[in-house]
């Protein structure tokens, strides 16, 4: 079995994969596309920068990856009523239209027999929220009933964007699946209430997932956060895949309500992608999850980040080869 075909089993409602999905070894991440490069492309090491939202990027050499600093100074919305008058979103069919040569020679290269091309999609509704205002400003502004009207207004307009985004990669490229990042909570809660969540996010990506299935993609959703009271909500929304689970949260309970529905992916905990963590103790993380979690319904043992690799580069190919060496002594089969 390819490790194309292990996924797709486990996709199936009812199916039988010969063994545990192993991280992100069935993806390959297909590059160069305009969208990527005219919203992320100012991510570069060492550098501080605009993105086209207008929001301040840090990326210094020792940062991890890029961090939006915003602060009441320097946050594009100064006035949530008024709204419009700060945001000018993207134009991404003006200006990425055309240019999609290399992505579609990249996705070319891609051996579909073997593994599921994907397009991963950061900053998601409610990361362009805090990112367009301060984090306060943005959780205030969800629960204050005075301005409910003009945060839906801007929720829809991004909502309208990521769906452009969405159909222009769909258009040019058509990928097996589709990584959508949203962070919504910490490691111990979520940023907001329930009903928060279902007032504002719940429909917006509906629409968007809708929107992906309609194409035949698969939708996998990114949040490495304490997220269990979202997750039947997830799977009732089209997640297929809720990607970056924290071992922080109840994953039995969580496979127990979703499995059938929903894979869940993740388990690992990331304290072990450190520069000192030793072999011995990221094989006794990984077999730590694999055997906790790995007869639950729909698990699928991985790093929880929201793509593949690691911040330091030794981990990720030990929790590979130890997932490999817990799937030849369960089940006797390692997919390829």
């Amino acid at each position: 079995m390819t490790q194309r075909e292990l996924l797709l089993e486990s996709l199936k409602k009812g199916g039988k994969p010969a063994c545990l999905n192993n991280n992100w070894n069935m993806f390959r991440p297909i590059g160069g596309d305009p969208c990527f490069k005219l919203i992320r492309g100012n991510r570069i090491r060492g550098t501080y920068s605009y993105d086209v939202w207008g929001t301040y990027i840090r990326f210094e050499e020792s940062d991890p990856a890029a961090v939006p600093i915003v602060t009441p100074e320097n946050q594009v919305i100064k006035d949530i009523e008024n709204w419009k008058e700060y945001v000018k979103v993207p134009d991404l069919i003006g200006k990425c239209s055309e240019g999609w040569e290399t992505a579609i020679e990249n996705h070319k290269k891609i051996d579909r027999e073997k593994y599921l091309s994907c397009v991963i999609m950061g900053t998601g509704i409610f990361e362009q929220l805090h990112m367009l205002m301060t984090f306060e400003d943005t959780l205030m502004n969800l629960v204050d009933e005075d301005v409910e009207d003009q945060m839906h207004e801007l929720i829809d307009a991004i909502c309208e964007y990521r769906l452009t985004y969405m159909k222009l990669v769909v258009e040019n490229l058509h990928p097996d699946l589709i990584v959508s990042h949203d962070d919504w909570g910490s490691k111990t809660g979520l940023f907001f209430s329930l009903d928060t969540w279902r007032d504002y996010f719940k429909e917006p990506y509906r629409k968007l997932y809708d929107y992906l299935h309609s194409q035949g993609v698969i939708v996998m959703h990114h949040s490495d956060t304490y997220l269990e009271p979202l997750v039947e909500d997830m799977a009732e929304i089209g997640v297929d895949i809720c990607q970056g689970v924290l071992p922080d949260n109840n994953i039995p309970e969580i496979c127990k309500k979703v499995g059938d529905r929903m894979l869940i992916m993740g388990g690992i905990d990331s304290v072990i992608d450190r520069e000192d963590s030793t072999e011995e103790e990221i094989r006794k993380e990984t077999r730590r999850a694999c055997e906790e979690y790995g007869d639950l319904p729909g698990f699928w043992p991985g790093i929880t980040y929201g793509g593949p690799g690691c911040i330091y580069p030794h981990v990720e190919a030990i929790v590979v080869d130890e997932i490999n060496k817990f799937n030849k002594e369960k089940y006797g089969v390692v997919a390829e």
